[in-house]
C-alpha cells in the first residue's frame, strides 16, 4: 500500500536530501551498507532488553533504505546491481532485527512466543519472493495491505508497546498473508494473458515471411565458399569426393567460374581494369 500510494510523494519530499547527500560524495551503496551494519547492533540491543535503544538503532538503519533511492537519481547513480544490493539489504535488516524480537519476546513471555516474529519473518519473506519473481516475468506486483514500510512502523509500535507486542505482530502476520494472496491474484490473473503483439519493422516482417534460409543467406553463402575452397587442390581443381559425388559447394558457384580456373570471374575482372591502367 505504501509502494503504491505514498511512494511518488515520499520521493518527491527526499529529493533534496538526495542532492544535499550527493555533496557529501557517499553513493548509494554505502547508504545501503551502513543500513545492514546497524542492523546487527539493533537486534542485539532489543535481544537483550534495551528496547529504546533497539528502536533508536532500527529507525537508523531503515533511514538509508529512504534516501538511497533518492541519492541514486540526483547522482546519476541508478543501476540494477544497486537495486539487487538495496533489496538483499532489505532482506538482511528484516532477518536480523526479527530473530533479535524472537530472542526478546521468547526470554519475556515464554512458551512459543518467538515463533511470533519468525512468523512474521516467514511471511514477510514470502510477500518480497512474490514480488521478485513477478518483476522478472515483467508483471508489476507493488500492491497489497501490509509492504516493508507497513512492517517497519508496526514493528517499531511492537516495540515502544512492548507489553502488546505479540499481538502487533500477530496483526503483521495476518496483513502479510493478505498481502501475499493479492499479489499472487494479481500475477496470476496477468501471467495468464496472452502476450503483447511485438512490433517489428517491414524488413523483420519480410525476412520472417521469406523463412530462415533468406535471413541465413549470407551465411550460407559464406559456408559454401569455405568448403568449394577446402575442397580444391594445389592446381586449382575441384577434388572429387570417393563416392563420386561434386563436392561440396562447387554446384553453388557452378555459375560463376568457369571450370579448371580458380580465379573466378572477379578476378577476371581486377586484370581487366590492371591492364587498362
Amino acid at each position: 500500500m505504501f509502494d503504491a500510494r505514498f511512494r511518488t510523494a515520499v520521493d518527491r519530499a527526499v529529493a533534496p536530501a538526495g542532492r544535499a547527500l550527493r555533496r557529501t560524495g557517499l553513493s548509494p551503496d554505502h547508504l545501503t551498507a551502513a543500513g545492514i551494519v546497524l542492523a546487527a547492533p539493533a537486534a542485539v540491543a532489543i535481544a537483550t532488553g534495551h528496547l529504546v535503544l533497539g528502536l533508536a538503532i532500527y529507525i537508523a538503519s531503515a533511514l538509508p533504505d529512504l534516501f538511497d533511492g533518492s541519492l541514486a537519481k540526483a547522482s546519476g547513480r541508478t543501476s540494477r546491481r544497486g537495486a539487487f544490493f538495496d533489496s538483499v539489504g532489505d532482506r538482511v535488516n528484516d532477518t536480523a532485527v526479527l530473530a533479535g524480537i524472537a530472542w526478546y519476546a521468547q526470554d519475556r513471555f515464554g512458551g512459543h512466543a518467538a515463533l511470533v516474529p519468525l512468523a512474521v519473518l516467514g511471511v514477510s519473506q514470502l510477500v518480497s519472493y512474490i514480488r521478485a519473481k513477478a518483476d522478472a516475468l515483467g508483471i508489476d506486483a507493488k500492491s497489497g495491505l501490509m509492504e516493508r514500510g507497513e512492517r517497519v512502523v508496526v514493528i517499531c509500535a511492537s516495540l515502544v508497546f512492548s507489553a502488546e507486542m505479540l499481538w502487533l505482530l500477530w496483526v503483521v502476520v495476518a496483513l502479510s498473508c493478505i498481502t501475499a494472496g493479492q499479489r499472487f491474484v494479481v500475477v496470476w490473473r496477468q501471467a495468464g494473458k496472452p502476450p503483447a503483439p511485438v512490433r517489428r519493422s517491414p524488413l523483420e516482417r519480410s525476412q520472417l515471411e521469406r523463412g530462415p534460409l533468406a535471413r541465413g543467406t549470407v551465411a550460407l553463402r559464406w559456408r559454401a565458399w569455405r568448403e568449394e575452397m577446402a575442397s580444391r587442390d594445389a592446381t586449382g581443381r575441384t577434388k572429387l569426393p570417393r563416392t563420386g559425388t561434386p563436392a561440396a559447394g562447387t554446384r553453388f558457384f557452378a555459375g560463376s567460374r568457369r571450370p579448371g580456373r580458380g580465379s573466378g570471374r572477379w578476378h577476371e575482372r581486377r586484370a581487366a581494369r590492371r591492364h587498362q591502367s
